[in-house]
């Protein structure tokens, strides 16, 4: 997700957007690495302005121990480009690094990414606002009250669990249908999504991001993270579906 708002940003700022994959950059050859990391850089500077988003940059700069000496050249190679194209004034580039491990990163390479930002766990209006652009093309009856108490019912689910959850609530209605029918019927005529199937779901869904790890994040944050102004967190009330609906 923020690499499509980075994308979005880019190209709207008239900037050349690269989403890269460390798999991208990977190679058994002796040299080939290091070739791709320099065409990568040398192109980015060539369509500068540039933006290159990097996704589990864990993988690509871990901390170098027991690894081979073609992952140790390419990655040698590559923390020198990012001494290029954070020195060097002219090269209009940004590079932005995206990981779930930021344990993993090898120190170097974390001195080089200036501003290290923690981005935590959807909060409740968050929530609600992805609840509310999940079912946005979906025919549903929930009410902005019914979103609201959806929101504070997921305290502690990330934009992947929320999307799973809505994926699970929007089944209720093909599951209510006699098994003939679910062949037959066309998407238009099934039932509406309603706040009883989100319920259903809740019921058996749990947040996939352990408490552990967010400690561990936190952490991670308090001892090597760029500090910002504004707050992140906030509290809220705490609410619950009704338990007196019945499985099928």
């Amino acid at each position: 997700m923020i690499g499509k708002v980075i994308a979005h940003k880019a190209h709207k700022s008239g900037a050349t957007f690269f989403s890269i994959s460390p798999s991208s950059l990977a190679s058994k050859r002796h040299g080939d690495g290091e070739k791709l990391v320099k065409t990568l850089f040398a192109v980015a500077s060539y369509r500068a302005p540039s933006v290159v988003f990097i996704d589990g940059v864990d993988s690509l700069l871990s901390q170098r121990t027991d690894e081979s000496e073609v992952s140790r050249k390419m990655k040698t190679e590559f923390l020198a480009q990012l001494d290029g194209a954070t020195n060097e004034r002219s090269f209009r580039l940004l590079v932005i690094g995206a990981t779930d491990l930021p344990q993993e990163l090898d120190d170097a390479a974390r001195r080089r990414f200036v501003k290290r930002l923690y981005i935590p766990l959807p909060d409740q209006s968050a929530r609600e606002v992805l609840l509310r652009n999940a079912l946005k093309k979906n025919d549903h009856l929930l009410t902005d009250i019914e979103f609201a108490m959806l929101s504070r019912d997921t305290e502690g689910y990330s934009g992947a669990d929320l999307k799973n959850l809505c994926t699970d609530a929007a089944m209720w209605p093909i599951r209510s249908l006699r098994e003939r029918d679910r062949l037959t019927i066309h998407a238009k005529d099934l039932p509406p999504i309603t706040y009883e199937h989100f319920c259903r779901s809740l019921k058996g869904s749990v947040p996939t991001v352990a408490q552990a790890d967010l400690e561990d994040y936190i952490e991670w944050n308090n001892t090597y993270g760029t500090k910002v102004s504004s707050n992140l967190y906030y509290e809220d009330s705490s609410g619950e579906c009704s338990d007196d609906e019945t499985d099928d």
